[in-house]
């Protein structure tokens, strides 16, 4: 966790997550990468190549750097090595893209969640940033004055696909010394026995180099509100979720359950990308 990218809007919860990133860096010897992103219409996209000749693009980009500089001097950063970022894009564009450009780590990101029309047909930035993003995401919906990730609830079906994104999260969880709830939850839709679940989870997590963990099998009614329930029960700190990443129609039609969490759970989510 070297290189923590943290989008902000200036909004409350951006700052909590910055708050956050600060804590992660601070003990892992790490940096933060400040990105602020001025979002244009359709419209006003051919201006991004003369936008130094726009005396109002200049006025808010003015505006963005002087409230980056007053968020660089926050008490709580004090200590840590901060870079500053304003450009002009779509924000979830912007953010994986300079994720990738500047090698981060760890993008962490506040949110408030969606619902309702609003999460149908439009999403938060976080849900866009946690669907396509390489790089892991982790989403802080609330103030966390002393960040923990003591116990982590990985959720998943333990199938093939998920062991190479699993490699990021026994990193993730090495960094933060955590001990991992691997969580199978058993749905009416998708029943299968508990011997077969516990079997299945042991023969995933038998080919990786990580003791610190426990097994459980849980039933409820959906997968997404097994896992909010188990992390609830069991006092998770972080709730950790694979995502595949689906666009367009693909999307729509299945969903997915790392951006129901985004949405839903007012504990961190950190998800990999499979």
């Amino acid at each position: 966790m070297k290189t923590i990218l943290v989008p902000t809007d200036f909004s409350k919860h951006a700052e909590s997550a910055l708050k956050v990133a600060a804590q992660i860096a601070k003990k892992n010897n790490g940096n933060i990468i400040l990105l602020h992103m001025l979002e244009l219409s359709t419209s006003g996209n051919d201006a991004l190549s003369t936008s130094h000749e726009i005396p109002e693009l200049i006025f808010f980009k003015n505006a963005a750097v002087d409230k980056l500089a007053d968020l660089e001097n926050a008490p709580y950063l004090d200590g840590l090595d901060v870079a500053s970022l304003v450009q002009f894009n779509m924000a979830h564009e912007g953010i994986i893209d300079n994720a990738k450009k500047h090698n981060a780590d760890l993008i962490v990101m506040g949110s408030h969640g969606a619902s309702g029309f609003h999460e149908m047909f439009v999403g938060s930035n976080a849900e866009k940033v946690v669907r396509y993003s390489d790089i892991p995401v982790l989403v802080i919906k609330k103030e966390e004055e002393d960040f923990k990730a003591e116990t982590i609830t990985f959720a998943s079906d333990f199938s093939s696909e998920i062991k190479k994104p699993f490699e990021k999260v026994v990193d993730f969880a090495k960094s933060f010394n955590s001990h991992i709830n691997l969580l199978y939850v058993i749905t009416p839709n998708n029943f299968t026995t508990t011997r077969s679940a516990e079997e299945k989870v042991k023969g995933f997590i038998e080919e990786f180099n990580f003791d610190n963990f426990s097994t459980h099998i849980y039933n409820d009614i959906n997968v997404e509100k097994g896992i909010l329930h188990f992390a609830k029960d069991h006092g998770s700190d972080v709730i950790g979720v694979c995502t595949h990443g689906r666009k367009g129609l693909s999307h729509f039609l299945n969903g997915s359950i790392s951006e129901d969490l985004v949405n839903h759970a007012k504990r961190p989510v950190v998800t990999f990308k499979i």
